[in-house]
């Protein structure tokens, strides 16, 4: 098993090289060169724990690592963090069961995979023989930032800097990052939008003349986000345990399809499960959920994606992405792994904002469906299930819950579905409580979590109790163009 880049078929490298790299040197993203099967029948894989279906799903994608290494990444990481013994609980609400991927540290579904990647980097740099240290330089929509640095807080030969949009975010993930502890742990705040933020990182990642600076002082670049190879694969994981579960619960028979709503920003999570099937994992529909920054649900739609639009913010910030980096992988695959056809869509995304494909690529996304909901839709959707089940979601939940229904009424399927429920609704208890009709007039965050508590009957994460009286520790703010100056700065100096 070999990874290459999307942007280069020859560029190919080792499962620990890509996740060492990140990204490609050609500025492309690492897929593998195949996709590995399941090993053992589902049965088999049903009686597993999430900690051995996890290696049996991983050992597939990384046959570089040995038994022994792998087996000490994945229990590193899936551990007494989670305060669920599943790891990612499946429950049921209403007529739909939720998969729920907010019991590990950072209480949002980044922390599945952002637990693991430390682990995975640092055997990595081992196997090949990397005696420089490894700077992760990630942008975050939100969550990323915050589980990312808690995973590498003060793991030995890393750095990590995480930029986010200045007021882009929620007050509680802002204070999760302001606060992050460990000597190596750096967060800055931009003054503009996440893609501002993202496409930055990217260009630093192939800025020749700073990775050679870098080079010579002993360092070296890679990332955290779900362009790096190894934040995707662990994600791959929880789709087949819930799968597992829909069997165990009755839902399905072992082989017959279920469906996935996935919330969607920078396709990451809704590509993992795309890996999920193509692994054997009896999947159906992927059904792709968009906020008002709808420009998945239109490419579905239309063929044509086409970023020039205004970039709105809304509740569910982690979606707030108009440039979804991780959809090239997945153009990529759906082109046939034509990089010369890749190339010619991503340079006229960099230069007009937009390309379409043909109706041959377009066929190739039809294990695909799309859906969005509106700032208002997802208002209404956290305070009717609330009131219809008693289970309080998330915004970017909410999205996906109302993005289901009105798949189910566009187009009939009624297939098992599964809702990803990404966050805690204590990442965002002013939009949920607003949503509720239950606002306290003290609109501090101490206040919202209360009041928070006091009308869902859930209980405050631990996540949210330590931040009560953690002190600010990160409150430096620039412009996007600052930011080479301020990693130069960071690292260098």
């Amino acid at each position: 098993m070999n990874f290459k880049s999307t942007r280069d078929n020859s560029n190919i490298v080792t499962p620990s090289m890509a996740i060492l790299q990140g990204l490609a040197a050609d500025g492309g993203l690492f897929v593998p060169v195949s996709f590995p099967k399941l090993q053992k029948n589902l049965d088999s894989l049903g009686k597993m724990s999430y900690q051995e279906l996890a290696y049996e799903i991983m050992s597939a994608y990384l046959d570089d690592f040995s038994s022994d290494d792998l087996w000490a990444c994945i229990n590193g990481a899936y551990d007494e963090k989670f305060d669920d013994p599943g790891m990612a609980p499946v429950v049921k609400v209403g007529e739909v069961d939720h998969m729920e991927l907010f019991h590990g540290s950072t209480i949002a579904f980044k922390d599945m995979a952002l637990s693991i990647l430390p682990y995975l980097m640092k055997t990595s740099a081992v196997m090949n023989k990397s005696d420089k240290d490894i700077v992760i330089l990630t942008a975050t929509s939100g969550d990323t930032g915050k589980a990312a640095m808690a995973g590498f807080a003060d793991v030995p030969g890393t750095s990590i800097i995480v930029f986010y949009p200045k007021n882009g975010v929620s007050s509680i993930q802002e204070r999760q990052m302001v606060t992050q502890k460990g000597e190596n742990t750096h967060v800055v705040a931009i003054e503009g939008n996440f893609d501002s933020a993202q496409t930055k990182v990217k260009e630093l990642f192939n800025d020749i003349d700073l990775r050679k600076e870098m080079d010579d002082r002993g360092f070296q670049f890679s990332s955290a986000n779900s362009m790096n190879i190894g934040r995707l694969l662990p994600q791959v994981v929880y789709y087949a345990w819930a799968y597992l579960r829909e069997v165990e619960r009755g839902k399905v028979a072992y082989g017959e399809a279920i469906n996935f709503c996935v919330p969607t920003g920078n396709f990451g999570d809704i590509l993992a499960g795309y890996y999920a099937k193509m692994m054997g994992v009896p999947i159906g529909k992927l059904i792709c959920a968009s906020n008002d920054n709808k420009v998945l649900y239109d490419f579905f739609e239309t063929g044509t994606y086409d970023r020039n639009r205004e970039f709105v913010l809304t509740i569910s910030p982690s979606m707030d992405i108009l440039i979804s980096s991780n959809f090239e992988r997945m153009l990529y695959h759906a082109a046939s792994n034509n990089t010369e056809e890749l190339l010619k869509l991503m340079r006229s995304l960099e230069t007009s904002g937009t390309y379409t494909v043909t109706p041959e690529v377009m066929v190739n996304f039809k294990d695909y469906a799309a859906e969005y909901a509106t700032e208002e839709e997802t208002m209404d959707q956290i305070r009717k299930v609330f009131e219809k089940t008693g289970y309080c979601m998330d915004p970017h939940t909410a999205v996906a819950s109302r993005s289901y229904e009105k798949y189910v009424e566009k187009t009939g399927d009624r297939a098992p579905c599964v809702i990803v429920s990404t966050a805690s609704p204590y990442k965002f208890p002013e939009a949920v409580l607003k949503a509720l009709g239950r606002l306290p007039e003290d609109i501090t965050d101490d206040a919202l979590i209360n009041q928070l508590n006091a009308v869902s009957k859930v209980a405050i994460p631990k996540a949210i109790h330590d931040l009560k009286d953690a002190p600010v520790r990160h409150d430096l703010v620039i412009p996007v163009a600052g930011m080479k100056d301020t990693v130069r700065k960071i690292i260098l100096s």
